[in-house]
């Protein structure tokens, strides 16, 4: 995986692929039957894509709490869980635990609302190169306007592109709009 700053957006990268495949073989193997899948998703999971270099990576299981029976294994991993609201709904762990980070793990239930959102909107980019390119751009306006070097700017990167992911999210998981223009 290349080494450049985990706030910039960089062209695809093929080994982003295995550098996924070994960290899901990690996780797989301190989890167990924990983990009901794991999947890669983000911008990171989309042949072509621009991204962070940061490997995004969705953990279903089957219940959310106790969140130890999960949480245990990934602190072993080296994972930090990051205490927020959403942890009803999609619990957070990175690694390593300052920033720049390499790996984002979001825990969801299985086949549950956020699993299939995310999985939705992946799938959805995979299928759509051009609505892929259009999100493309979006990334590196928001990123060339802030500044990497805090949380809350880590923050607002994510707030300002929700509304595009949103939009998609709805479109793919009608199944319409099978042309790929939003």
């Amino acid at each position: 995986m290349s080494s450049p700053s985990p706030f910039e957006i960089v062209p695809y990268d093929p080994a982003w692929v295995a550098a996924f495949d070994a960290e899901a073989a990690r996780l797989q193997a301190a989890l167990g039957v924990i983990a009901v899948r794991i999947d890669h998703h983000g911008s990171t999971s989309v042949p072509g894509l621009a991204a962070k270099p940061i490997i995004d990576i969705q953990i279903s299981v089957a219940t959310l709490r106790p969140m130890a029976t999960y949480a245990d294994p990934l602190v072993s991993l080296g994972y930090v869980h990051l205490p927020d609201p959403d942890d009803a709904v999609c619990p957070f762990f990175h690694r390593p635990a300052e920033w720049p980070h390499t790996h984002h793990v979001h825990v969801v239930e299985a086949g549950g609302v956020e699993e299939r959102r995310t999985l939705a909107f992946r799938d959805y980019l995979r299928a759509h190169p051009n609505v892929a390119a259009e999100y493309e751009r979006l990334k590196h306006a928001i990123a060339a306007r802030l500044s990497p070097r805090d949380a809350e700017a880590r923050e607002a990167y994510a707030r300002a592109k929700s509304e595009f992911i949103q939009r998609v999210v709805a479109i793919a998981l009608r199944g319409e709009n099978r042309s790929g223009v939003i």
